[in-house]
């Protein structure tokens, strides 16, 4: 006679690999991905985050360079001073002020990435 094998019983000891989220689960990842109005919306945002802090650095800059060229003309004769500012004056501001950008642009960044990864 054949012998019936045995059933066995498997444990699962980790989460389910596949399967749906339950009802209701907010997936902003997945409105980005499939391109809907509210993954658009989370996507301007970004952008006008990005926008807003590089406009803050052009405006800066405006102001700091723009008036330099009537305050040459003020002083004609100032070769010397033109190229300590040019070379030497304006460096340290523009870097500190790109930094300031780049740290900014990487917050907006990690904010955004928190937004879409935590809900």
């Amino acid at each position: 006679m054949a012998q019936d094998p045995v059933e066995r019983r498997v444990v699962v000891t980790g989460p389910p690999r596949r399967g749906r989220p339950a009802s209701g689960y907010y997936r902003p990842r997945t409105e980005i991905d499939e391109q809907t109005t509210l993954g658009h919306t989370y996507v301007r945002s970004l952008m006008r985050t990005q926008l807003r802090a590089a406009l803050a650095v052009f405006a800066f800059l405006g102001l700091l360079i723009g008036p330099l060229p009537l305050l040459f003309a003020a002083m004609p004769d100032a070769h010397r001073l033109e190229w300590a500012v040019l070379g030497f004056g304006l460096y340290v501001p523009m870097v500190l002020l790109a930094r300031w950008y780049v740290r900014r642009a990487e917050r907006n960044e990690r904010d955004f990435v928190r937004l879409v990864e935590d809900r």
